[in-house]
């Protein structure tokens, strides 16, 4: 099965919470702090790898959580990292930010990697917080919590060429004799369900080609599969025009071109300027006599002289291949989808929310999660620095608009007081 979007879940790994520990053996009974820190959190990190043309492997699994670090233990041992978590996807995936819909990476060549979560880091063990006046800290650090994230994984085929033309024209027919590829081939409109690529190979060079599911007038806005695929055609070089010369399907030949190229405009203005090479096909339906009067009256109102084949019977084959590969030498490739400049990994450092079940006031948000890492409650300094902060920070005064009164129940992660003033 061809899948060539689907909608995913991510969560780089929670750093590991550092120990609170003080050395305590048969030569030490009151020895001075000795936690260890916690470990990072394990990234997750995308690949793009040439051995994959779908994501399909994306239609079941959908929630990907790179391993956490591991918290610190005594006697300064540091927790072990979380190991990241490499996901691979088919080169020309454009990853999108589900929620902004910006563009944060395009992975195109293979190789290619794009860190899209860091994970968190580890917290401080007791230890690290000893100093000349603090001797004896009894508290250490919990780990950074990551939020998941949801990302749109888009696939846009890698070609130089794309075939192009409506239904049953014989993209796939010249895909199959020109190339290695092997399309599915048969006379009924949409024989192709999804983009079929093909490597050619003309005097010793290569290109790749792919063969576009058909369009049809309307595909820009939704009308039958071309709408679907026209994303695929986007990174192409050079756009290999089919038009049935012998109208076996009942259009004109000056319909169909003007139609297709309509559609490609409409999908991109980008698309529509792509360097093109119409091809006539099926001529082995025609006589000499109409095949030159098309190509003449095709060429009289369009300036254009379209390349005469018939795949089926191999005529106009080769000289078709060295045109496309004497037009690709000249022609740069496409540069990547332009990705947004923001950061998609910026932890959130700033933000409170307060809401009421009942008589509890629950706080949440990133100002909040970094803030607690380092409480301890049962450590009196710790304890009093959390309610010295609470009012610094302006927590207090925002409970008291929100209708804090003596009596009721705050709770801030796992922390969880009545409130006396």
């Amino acid at each position: 099965m061809f899948l060539d979007r689907v909608k995913i879940s991510i969560k780089a790994g929670n750093g590991g919470s550092g120990s609170r520990s003080f050395l305590r053996n048969a030569m030490t009974m009151k020895g001075g702090p000795d936690g260890g820190d916690g470990g990072k959190g394990g990234d997750i990190v995308f690949r793009a790898t040439q051995n994959m043309n779908t994501l399909y492997s994306f239609r079941f699994k959908k929630k990907f959580y790179a391993e956490n670090g591991l918290d610190g233990k005594k006697q300064l041992k540091t927790g072990a990292s979380g190991n990241d978590l490499i996901i691979d996807v088919p080169c020309g995936t454009v990853i999108i930010d589900a929620e902004t819909g910006k563009v944060i990476a395009d992975l195109s060549e293979d190789g290619m990697t794009f860190t899209a979560l860091k994970g968190g880091a580890g917290g401080h063990g007791n230890a690290y917080f000893k100093s000349s006046v603090q001797q004896a800290p009894a508290f250490s650090q919990m780990g950074v919590e990551t939020k998941e994230r949801q990302v749109i994984l888009e696939l846009k085929t890698i070609a130089d060429v794309g075939l192009v033309g409506y239904p049953n024209v014989g993209k796939s027919t010249l895909l199959s004799v020109i190339s290695n590829a092997n399309p599915k081939i048969a006379n009924y409109p949409f024989t192709t369900l999804y983009p079929n690529l093909g490597v050619v190979e003309v005097k010793g060079q290569t290109f790749v080609v792919a063969d576009i599911p058909g369009l049809i007038e309307g595909a820009s806005e939704g009308a039958g599969l071309g709408h679907y695929f026209l994303k695929h055609v986007e990174r192409v070089r050079l756009i290999v025009h089919l038009i049935d010369a012998a109208e076996s399907e009942g259009r004109n030949i000056f319909d169909d071109y003007e139609k297709i190229n309509l559609e490609l405009e409409r999908y991109s203005a980008s698309l529509a300027k792509t360097p093109q090479i119409v091809v006539f096909s099926k001529i082995d339906e025609l006589d000499e006599t109409q095949l030159h009067q098309k190509m003449d009256a095709f060429e009289k109102k369009y300036g254009i002289r379209p390349m005469p084949i018939s795949a089926i019977l191999h005529e106009g084959v080769e000289e078709l291949k060295n045109k496309i590969l004497e037009r690709l030498v000249k022609i740069p490739k496409k540069p990547p989808v332009k990705v947004e400049m923001f950061d998609f990994d910026k932890p959130d450092l700033s933000s409170v929310q307060i809401r009421q079940e009942n008589r509890t006031f629950i706080v949440e948000g990133g100002k909040i999660d970094n803030f607690v890492r380092g409480v301890v409650l049962d450590d009196p300094r710790s304890f009093a620095y959390f309610q010295t902060r609470l009012q610094e920070m302006g927590i207090i005064e925002l409970l008291k608009q929100k209708g804090l009164k003596n009596g009721d129940i705050v709770k801030i992660k796992n922390i969880e007081f009545e409130w006396i003033e």
